[in-house]
């Protein structure tokens, strides 16, 4: 299996020089087209009665603002893609909100590279939140953290939940599985729940094998480190660059409401991230 078409939010500052370099090198790896798509929006201007006003000059300023970002943004997409053939490489872009412009957008997606543990503040107007983009686009997200290397992914950590989620992200990984050099399936549960999991675990591992994917089974407890963290550790012990899990999670008024294993996954900068939901 491959993936055919990638597609990754591109933006000029240097932190999201790595999450390009990321998508271009998956790109070349997969001989698959890549999509950049340059988003941002003009945000609201606030008072502190409440109330939001827009004034028309600021307006046609930050546009103007934006619309430049925009142009850099895609001459950086340019530049870094010259290589490629004129159908392997597609521009949009727009003023909108990035993360469901982009969600809008993979309808002609495979796979999605998204930035992960921002540097600076993060802005629902200009940056993509990359579990809330696994969440409403359909598609897997692949979380790039700014600082890390180039991804190898010849070890690879599935973190498994007998959930439909994990197994959505099990199927839409199979790219990356199938290209590893060793694959570790990865149960965290309670002491009581052991020998259940020493079962699913099995029978995932059982599935992969039959695919010609080298994969083995591993169950920790969680005793006192959070799942989360414990999964991390797990995966650095194993020598593995990319972990695999289903994002889960629920909307409360109109804000996702992340479950702990993601929330903390998402917050380190050591491994890249493959999210589906």
């Amino acid at each position: 299996m491959t993936y055919a078409s990638l597609m990754t939010h591109v933006q000029p500052e240097p932190e999201a020089g790595p999450r390009l370099a990321c998508a271009i090198d998956l790109a070349g790896r997969f001989g698959a087209r890549l999509i950049g798509v340059g988003a941002e929006m003009i945000p609201p201007l606030a008072f502190d009665n409440g109330f939001y006003s827009v004034d028309a000059e600021w307006v046609v300023a930050m546009r103007q603002s934006i619309e430049e970002q925009l142009q850099v943004a895609h001459d950086l997409f340019k530049r870094e893609t010259a290589t490629f053939a004129a159908d392997d490489r597609v521009w949009l872009s727009g003023i909108d909100s990035p993360t469901p412009a982009i969600a809008a957008a993979s309808r002609g997606a495979d796979l999605i590279i998204a930035g992960g543990a921002p540097r600076r503040h993060e802005s629902p107007y200009r940056d993509v939140a990359a579990a809330e983009l696994a969440l409403q686009a359909g598609r897997p997200v692949l979380v790039a953290p700014p600082k890390a290397p180039t991804l190898s992914a010849a070890k690879v950590v599935v973190a498994w939940k007998d959930t439909r989620e994990a197994r959505r992200a099990l199927s839409d990984a199979l790219p990356f599985l199938e290209r590893a050099d060793s694959v570790l399936v990865l149960e965290v549960c309670e002491a009581s729940a052991t020998e259940d999991a020493r079962i699913r675990t099995a029978d995932v591992v059982s599935a992969l094998t039959r695919r010609n994917i080298k994969a083995e089974a591993r169950v920790a407890t969680a005793a006192h480190a959070a799942p989360g963290l414990l999964i991390l550790d797990e995966a650095l012990a194993f020598g593995a660059d990319l972990i695999v899990l289903g994002c889960y999670g629920h909307s409360r008024l109109g804000e996702w409401v992340f479950g702990g294993v993601t929330r903390d996954l998402l917050a380190q900068d050591d491994v890249y991230l493959l999210l589906s939901h």
